[in-house]
């Protein structure tokens, strides 16, 4: 175990950062694994006070250089200055971090200095820790180990488990093989024989898993296409650049008419449903003309049951045949809201960016409805949260998510985000159909494997087929809730138990 302090914090941040390589667009899988075991192998048997430090620099190095892309947003489209931008990145990279530290401390508490139950533990202190971090304060569903499993041999559980369910298999994996390098040469003799081979085990199981068809095909695929427009970021909320980006993807569009669908990405129409009146109606005559289904992204303008006064919202509207319309729930802090709005508003112009006045639409929504299927449709953010998307899926016949990744440059943050989006289509058991602005547009299959994607960084379309498919995975039926339960259970009876004072 490593003491010195010189030494020990670059390694835990080194440790948290490793797991970054787990992700796209790296696609090291095992990066994940290792790091956990190293975790383990630093941090196992030590006291509350350290390991809350430890937790903190291990988060730190996760989420600097995970979700370093913010920097990108809050730098160049939030016209903050370099020096500003770079300390905002950090201390959200460092209140991200406390995540972790916190989880950590409660492991200290909760397992002592007992080796063994330091080991049992840490599979539910860290999944737990996930699942906190991903609803807490409107949450941060991103750079989940399970994510990186979409494209790694233990695929087969997720749509059972979903993503907090192959996160756990993987945290645990890690604790197995550390209790079998500690009985090395230590008796009794079979312990190290038994540990690995639990470690193995689901490994082993996954593939046949995989062989499982949770769902079936429903009807006849669909023709699709997806406009990407690649419009700049720059030009994207300028008035005067309005009519300029409507004649792009129009014309885009214009050979595509007669496709069951055509995808347009979020805020695709930079102007509401009223100011973009006269447009929606020329694609309303076009698409009931071809007999298709045209669903674009714009800000959506008008009184809301949830709100006294007249509100905006991030939403999809569908023109020509298909029904519907769905306001965006889960909104992105300060990007979509600021947060402490009276407060915050003005103090620096990140805070002012376009569009940040968004309201969460109701919950409970209907589907968008193509004749015979449908799709509860999930914008930019929303993709991320497991839970919401398996709900939402029930009853639908594929999995559709629009966005605008050109906030985040060409940094790692597209490419993560595709691979979450890959993750809910393996969970679902559904096909994806995936539209942005700049990239990546896609179609993906339900094992989460890539069919057909678009050029990225450049104006596009992508075309294609989306076969409906019917049925229910395990993970839709249950959500993440075995997962929680069972890392809950763990807690409860193999935690510490506190000797009582008898004086």
């Amino acid at each position: 175990m490593i003491q010195n302090r010189l030494i020990r914090i670059p390694a835990l941040i080194a440790i948290g950062a490793l797991q970054t390589l787990a992700f796209a667009p790296f696609y090291l899988w095992p990066a994940a694994l290792l790091s956990l075991v190293l975790i383990l192998l630093l941090c196992t048997g030590r006291e509350a006070k350290p390991l809350f430090r430890d937790g903190w620099f291990l988060g730190l190095g996760l989420f600097g250089s995970g979700a370093s892309w913010v920097y990108v947003s809050i730098s160049e489209y939030g016209m903050t200055a370099a020096p500003l931008a770079a300390v905002m990145t950090l201390l959200f990279a460092m209140g991200l971090a406390l995540f972790p530290a916190i989880a950590f401390w409660c492991w200290g508490r909760l397992a002592g200095s007992h080796t063994g139950r330091s080991l049992w533990l840490f599979p539910a202190v860290w999944v737990l820790m996930d699942w906190v971090r991903g609803w807490l304060l409107t949450g941060f569903p991103w750079l989940y180990a399970g994510t990186a499993q979409v494209d790694g041999p233990l695929a087969g559980w997720a749509p059972v488990l979903g993503v907090h369910g192959v996160t756990f298999i993987t945290a645990a994996t890690a604790a197995l093989l550390v209790a079998a390098w500690r009985h090395y040469r230590s008796a009794p003799y079979w312990a190290p024989i038994a540990f690995t081979a639990a470690a193995l085990l689901p490994w082993l199981l996954a593939p046949l898993i995989n062989l499982v068809e949770w769902t079936q095909p429903q009807g006849e695929p669909l023709s699709v296409a997806a406009v990407q427009g690649n419009i700049s970021q720059h030009d994207k909320w300028d008035p005067e650049k309005l009519r300029e980006q409507i004649r792009i993807y129009r014309e885009l569009t214009e050979p595509l008419w007669g496709r069951d669908l055509i995808l347009w990405p979020e805020t695709a129409l930079p102007a509401t449903q009223g100011q973009a009146s006269r447009v929606l109606d020329a694609l309303e005559s076009r698409a009931f003309k071809a007999g298709t289904t045209l669903v674009t992204g714009l800000p959506w303008y008008g009184n809301s049951p949830r709100y006294p006064e007249p509100v905006f919202h991030n939403s999809l509207m569908t023109v020509g045949p298909g029904q519907g319309t769905y306001h965006k729930q889960r909104l992105v802090p300060f990007g979509e809201y600021v947060p402490l709005e009276s407060l915050l508003r003005g103090t620096i112009e990140f805070l002012n960016l376009p569009m940040s006045v968004f309201r969460p639409g109701p919950e409970n929504q209907s589907p968008l409805a193509f004749d015979d299927t449908s799709t509860h449709p999930a914008i930019c953010y929303e993709i991320a949260y497991a839970d919401f998307v398996a709900r939402n899926a029930g009853e639908t016949g594929f999995l559709m998510t629009v966005s605008n990744d050109a906030w985040f440059g060409r940094s790692l943050g597209p490419f993560q985000h595709h691979q979450i989006a890959r993750m809910r289509a393996l969970e679902t058991g559904r096909e994806l159909l995936r539209g942005t602005n700049n990239g990546i547009t896609s179609i993906v299959d339900r094992e989460g494997r890539i069919r057909t994607r678009a050029r990225q960084y450049e104006r596009d379309v992508l075309k294609g087929e989306i076969q409906p498919m019917t049925g229910t995975t395990p993970f839709m039926a249950t959500g993440s809730w075995p997962v929680i339960t069972l890392a809950a259970v763990m807690i409860v009876f193999g935690r510490q138990r506190r000797k009582r004072n008898t004086d």
